[in-house]
């Protein structure tokens, strides 16, 4: 089963391919988008708005979100404690 994770103005990313969830603000993350915007790897769902997340993806791609970088923490989390009985979460990766 695949969990989405919302991060604003409809988009969703699936929760298991997440790598970091980071404040856009720091050298080697601006670094790392303009260099994945030539790669053709950046997703940006900001609509238009200030960048204020950074989600790095176990694909290679990183998508641009228009929400606090805690209030995706805090959906991921709220997310992973419902997932329902007999799952244990590690970090990002689900053991059934």
């Amino acid at each position: 089963m695949t969990d989405l994770l919302h991060v604003g103005f409809g988009a969703n990313v699936v929760a298991q391919r997440i790598v970091a969830i980071c404040d856009p603000d720091s050298a080697p993350l601006k670094r790392m988008v303009r260099r994945a915007r030539g790669e053709g790897s950046v997703i940006d769902v900001t609509y238009g708005r200030k960048v204020k997340t950074v989600i790095v993806m176990d694909t290679g791609h990183i998508v641009l979100a228009a929400l606090q970088p805690e209030t995706i923490a805090g959906r991921l989390q709220r997310e992973s404690l419902t997932r329902g009985p007999g799952k244990i979460i590690e970090g990002l990766e689900i053991k059934e």
